[in-house]
């Protein structure tokens, strides 16, 4: 029904180029028409012209909250035995090719955890306009420091390799990860700094302190966290993130190390409007990180800064 409508809108307005062209050609002037026609068409959509990366509709509070986003999930299985550099996992990617490619994000299970436990967030993020990998780790006892590289060579793989590579932008890259996947992630993006966005998701790591990173990072911790508590791991990091980065803190209330294991409307909601801000440079997501977010039943606390400028 779009192509329909959009066809029909289009034909009306041939048809008064081509009068209007008639006329200017009487009176010697068509020359200031094509001029014209041809800054228009380099210029393109305003929209489009600030932004090229926006993805799906203007987002609500309801949008960014609900359990699934505009766009159809396909998947697709990546076995062990065909990478190299990390295990294997799930891709969640957008059907549709129509609104060209999408940013790509890869999220690391924690310590003795399979890639089943953050399978959640891949249809949920891709369905809003991201191409996502689950991964599996070589081993379930990897530290912090290999997750890192491992995040790494899974979008290397994503982007060079995988089936949907010519769905992703490679120059829009982000990852994420829970507990020693959250301390790959702050790895991650340490030793590359070209990243969009982080979010490590209650993220454990023996190294306490970040200034090195470059890449928007959301630090995601858990009021009632006994295995990573926020006093000696997300508040540290947070803190020691640069001043001058774009970069959150958010507490989460009632919960524990073990929350970003199911699906929690509070973690999406924020980690989706942070991945679309950085990630696609989208600043109709900037409404639901600044201001910053208040203490609510499912927040306990949110430092920031704002505005963002990345």
């Amino acid at each position: 029904m779009q192509q329909h409508t959009s066809v029909s809108m289009r034909i009306p307005e041939r048809q008064r180029s081509s009068r209007l062209r008639t006329r200017l050609t009487r009176w010697g002037l068509a020359g200031l028409l094509t001029a014209g026609t041809l800054l228009t068409s380099q210029a393109g959509p305003a929209g489009a012209a600030d932004n090229p990366y926006e993805r799906g509709p203007a987002p609500t509070v309801s949008s960014i909250e609900a359990s699934r986003g505009p766009y159809a999930v396909s998947q697709t299985t990546v076995s062990s035995l065909s990478v190299t550099g990390f295990g294997g996992g799930t891709i969640y990617y957008p059907t549709s090719t129509s609104d060209g490619t999408f940013g790509a994000v890869a999220i690391s299970p924690g310590y003795t955890a399979y890639q089943s436990s953050i399978a959640w967030l891949g249809p949920r993020l891709a369905s809003q306009g991201f191409v996502v990998f689950t991964i599996d780790t070589n081993t379930t006892l990897d530290q912090p420091d290999s997750r890192g590289r491992q995040l790494l060579a899974a979008l290397d793989y994503l982007t060079g390799r995988s089936s949907v590579r010519d769905r992703i932008d490679s120059s829009r890259l982000g990852v994420m990860g829970h507990s020693m996947g959250g301390g790959g992630t702050l790895e991650a993006a340490k030793s590359r700094p070209s990243l969009q966005a982080a979010i490590p998701l209650t993220g454990w790591n023996l190294d306490k302190t970040w200034p090195e990173i470059a890449t928007p990072t959301l630090v995601v911790g858990a009021d009632g966290d006994t295995i990573a508590p926020v006093a000696t791991h997300s508040e540290p990091f947070y803190e020691s993130l640069p001043g001058s980065l774009d970069k959150a803190y958010l507490e989460l209330n009632n919960a524990t190390h073990f929350t970003p294991n199911t699906s929690d409307t509070t973690i999406a909601k924020y980690s989706i409007s942070w991945l679309k801000r950085f990630i696609d440079n989208d600043t109709r997501y900037e409404q639901f990180l600044c201001p910053l977010p208040r203490p609510s039943t499912t927040i306990e606390e949110y430092r920031g800064n704002c505005p963002h400028t990345s």
